[in-house]
């Protein structure tokens, strides 16, 4: 098809009228937000990334924890709120997380891992699974049972930006945000886009880390697998000082691949407390189905296991 020229279109509006049915005003629907905003450089971004990271070694947490389940593959969602929680985490890599149902306040779940293995007792089913941290059971029946601690790890403690082993981009954009009335506001944000080295000329997308500009504090995360699928999206919200160290009170781990939305609502914390071995062993329970999802499943005309003791 033959194209008009940039003449002939200048011509054309100049000719046609401004008033009638040709013409048409739409207001835009988003603002921009009037926000002071603050400087920083790609630099300055990841040393104080690596800083925050630094300054934390542990923490212990008292949280109300809100989760959903479910969505466009499950075809619905349920929600669980008012679940009082407990985290412990220590670098390198370990974490300990407690669920109470409400009212009774009798454990929901109780999940812990070294960095390599995780262990996960859920006694309202009597189950025990216990697997390595790269096993992905995807399991809809048993929503719980895909929660890694690996997962609220890597959430709680943002990793700092290995040089040797990473490479970090700085990208200007925008967040759309909304305001006391609920109507959308544009807002610029910088976000670092970090890199995962592989051989000498190949890399693949890690993370994606964008700040604020109002504070330059991170406010959300995107991680992603070695395929760069979305595997976790990570909010951030109400910045407090704790022990001295500036920690969201509010951190939202959304898992799409999974359907599982958990918010960690901040009721205690402290920092860099001592914490030892023994608070990151989890024993199995006597008579619980142990499920071991390292093992390759049966077939199903095999006999079903018997419950270990």
């Amino acid at each position: 098809m033959r194209r008009c020229s940039p003449f002939w279109a200048l011509t054309l509006l100049a000719v046609l009228p401004t008033t009638g049915c040709l013409f048409r005003t739409r207001p835009v629907e988003e603002t921009y937000s009037k926000a002071p905003l603050k400087e920083s450089t790609q630099s300055g971004l990841i040393d104080s990334l690596n800083q925050q990271a630094e300054k934390i070694q542990s923490l212990q947490a008292t949280v109300d924890i809100d989760t959903s389940v479910g969505g466009a593959k499950k075809g619905h969602v349920t929600d669980y709120k008012e679940i009082r929680g407990y985290v412990l985490a220590r670098k390198p890599a370990m974490l300990h997380m407690i669920g109470l149902l409400p009212i009774v306040r009798t454990t929901a779940f109780d999940m812990v891992s070294d960095g390599r293995d995780f262990k996960l007792w859920i006694p309202p089913r009597n189950r025990f699974v216990v697997g390595s941290n790269e096993v992905q059971a995807k399991n809809a029946d048993q929503p719980m049972e895909n929660i890694r601690p690996r997962d609220i790890y890597e959430a709680l403690l943002i990793p700092h930006i290995d040089a040797e082993h990473e490479i970090a981009v700085l990208e200007n954009s925008e967040e759309i945000l909304h305001d006391a009335k609920g109507h959308r506001v544009l807002q610029e944000d910088y976000e670092l886009i970090v890199i995962r080295k592989k051989g000498e000329n190949e890399g693949v997308l890690s993370r994606k880390i964008v700040f604020s500009r109002t504070d330059l504090q991170p406010h959300r995360q995107y991680i992603y697998d070695e395929q760069a699928n979305l595997v976790s999206d990570v909010r951030y919200a109400s910045y407090k000082e704790y022990d001295g160290v500036s920690f969201p009170s509010r951190i939202e781990i959304y898992r799409p691949q999974e359907e599982y939305d958990i918010t960690l609502n901040m009721l205690k914390l402290e920092i860099n407390k001592a914490l030892r071995d023994d608070q990151f062993t989890l024993e199995q329970p006597p008579g619980a189905e142990v499920v071991h999802l390292d093992k390759a499943p049966q077939s199903s005309a095999a006999v079903p296991p018997a419950r270990e003791k």
